[in-house]
């Protein structure tokens, strides 16, 4: 008996930590908690990481025994052949999903940041993980990246949703999530985290960037404990020899942004007119890629070999600018035709060539520009930056993939440029809200609902108040009242209603109430009722504030539900607790 007694009491101490812990998260201020959260997210994402990368390059390896990278050495049959079956064999297993499965990438995990708090079901992880392997595989042209971070925020969301967290810290998970992916796939943790504050959770906070940075930190070092911390791309110490190249920068900048310009717009008219079968566009993309690869096979696979060629200034101009034309086409139409491939990886090639064909170009006007690899690294940061509209990514992108701080000044100009240029010149979302517009879905979100996500109910609900039925006594009234509460829920079949405990006392001081066993009905009696509806303790703020405008309410009460159809009021939110929180 005492241990049975000693067993009930073990759990129930630990259910309670639990349940402290989960409220501790409510609000970003919790600071230790959340630094957990990070590592564990980095923790899972980075074993998902090495399993994926394991699984591609082991294959790939058993595939090209030159190398990962070398499609090149395959003969044109194999060459054609390779993306055409692994197109062939993404069509068949996605016309047997369901349409809400078939979404993966970036995009998706944007979409299930803003419109479900986070949530990204379990099986969605397989499903991109099944995909990004085949699709890098079988040589599609892209990059690991994409896949990466979806797998990233699927198990950092699993994490959460396993510890029954609120939706706020779902945010901060999912930012976790991708960062360690990035940081852990390129073995840049700064530009993971940049990324993840830019381009996924997009804001800037100090307390955000906490849990975000150890995520990072924690995944790019599980994934260097298997794949080494060699930097991509071997660079000499290359910087600007003279001020006499910043004219050239600029030009360069300009030049990389119409290329990304033409990326984004290539891949939306490929959208536009792309067969609603899933399966006929797969095998579209597919030959696309085959038939592009049997003339330049370079585009295969994710093309890093090209850009380490082009940094070395190995390759002549016509070769150059024929892998940047045939990559940009081949990623566009992947991309328009929902192919479950990266993109920063190819925005990295096609800028890296178009950069290293600018300085052979630019060379026959000036004898004074520095190291063709100069040219080839702006290029690569330009292309990224000006694509995902996420300059400051792309800055410490490159300073960590080349490991050379020599190129930050000019990088920052020609970074800055091809983003304006873009985004000012020609008007041009970022790709990844160009796909979002695509499949109907706006991921803009304003300032107020942004800060209203950063916190749930519990932060700025009252608990000072006590549930009761419609009618009760003057005794059972007077008892309410001695726990001197704010307010009384009203529980009712027609509908709950919100009273403030002032009005009930004045209720039972007036003359019309002359026995203690008179009945009152809490409907009836002089006070202010609010319409109320309900919330869960799991919803952020912003979810609080849309139920208000949505049901038109004065007020939620919020539930706890330990088990299905029980649900347990914990607390009261009217607008002006979020109001106040707004504006603080």
């Amino acid at each position: 008996m005492n241990e049975r007694l000693k067993h009930h009491l073990t759990h129930l101490k630990r259910r309670l930590r639990i349940r402290t812990f989960r409220s501790s998260l409510s609000s970003l201020e919790a600071a230790p908690q959340f630094a957990l959260l990070g590592i564990l997210a980095g923790l899972f994402t980075g074993f998902i990481i090495i399993a994926f990368r394991w699984v591609v390059e082991t294959t790939l390896n058993l595939l090209l025994p030159a190398g990962p990278e070398s499609f090149e050495q395959l003969n044109r049959i194999d060459r054609f052949l390779l993306p055409v079956a692994g197109a062939l064999t993404l069509a068949l297993m996605f016309s047997f999903l369901k349409l809400s499965d078939r979404q993966l990438g970036v995009t998706y995990v944007l979409r299930r940041l803003q419109q479900h708090q986070g949530y990204i079901p379990l099986r969605s992880l397989f499903i991109q993980f099944i995909a990004g392997a085949l699709a890098l595989i079988s040589g599609q042209t892209g990059g690991r990246e994409g896949p990466a971070i979806h797998l990233g925020a699927a198990t950092s969301s699993y994490l959460g949703q396993v510890l029954k967290l609120p939706n706020n810290s779902m945010r901060v998970l999912i930012g976790c999530g991708a960062a360690a992916a990035i940081g852990s796939s390129f073995n840049t943790p700064i530009a993971g985290v940049i990324f993840s504050m830019e381009v996924i959770v997009m804001e800037y906070t100090v307390a955000g960037f906490m849990p975000v940075i150890l995520a990072a930190v924690t995944g790019t070092l599980i994934v260097q404990q298997v794949f080494g911390d060699a930097p991509i791309f071997q660079v000499p110490g290359i910087g600007m020899d003279s001020f006499w190249d910043l004219p050239w920068v600029l030009i360069e900048g300009i030049l990389i942004a119409v290329l990304a310009a033409g990326l984004i717009r290539l891949m939306i008219a490929t959208q536009k007119h792309a067969p609603q079968s899933i399966a006929l566009r797969f095998i579209l993309a597919g030959g696309c890629t085959a038939a592009l690869g049997l003339a330049v096979p370079q585009i295969l696979g994710i093309g890093y070999d090209s850009v380490s060629e082009a940094l070395l200034g190995n390759l002549p101009l016509f070769m150059l600018l024929c892998i940047a034309a045939t990559k940009l086409i081949a990623t566009a139409v992947n991309l328009g035709l929902g192919m479950p491939i990266g993109l920063i990886g190819p925005t990295l090639v096609i800028g890296a060539l178009a950069g290293g064909s600018f300085w052979q170009l630019a060379s026959t006007f000036s004898n004074t520009l520095s190291e063709p690899g100069f040219y080839v690294i702006l290029g690569m940061g330009a292309m990224m930056g000006a694509a995902l509209q996420a300059p400051l990514a792309a800055l410490m992108a490159l300073v960590e993939l080349t490991r050379n701080p020599e190129i930050v000044l000019p990088a920052m100009a020609c970074i800055v440029v091809a983003h304006i240029t873009v985004a000012n010149g020609f008007r041009l979302p970022s790709i990844f809200q160009a796909q979002a517009t695509m499949l109907g879905q706006d991921l803009h979100r304003n300032a107020m609902s942004l800060t209203l996500s950063r916190a749930s109910v519990e932060s700025v609900m009252s608990r000072n108040f006590v549930t009761t039925e419609r009618y009760l006594t003057v005794t059972q009234a007077n008892a309410l009242l001695t726990q001197k509460p704010d307010w009384i829920l009203i529980k009712d079949e027609d509908n709950n209603l919100l009273l403030s405990a002032a009005d009930l006392s004045r209720a039972l001081a007036s003359s019309e109430v002359e026995s203690t066993e008179d009945q009152l009905d809490l409907k009836s009696i002089p006070g202010e009722r609010k319409n109320i509806a309900k919330v869960t303790w799991q919803a952020t703020l912003d979810e609080a504030f849309d139920i208000i405008a949505r049901e038109h309410v004065e007020a939620l009460y919020v539930v706890r539900v330990p088990a299905p159809l029980v649900e347990h009021p914990v607390g009261i939110v009217l607008p002006t607790d979020i109001e106040r929180f707004y504006k603080s």
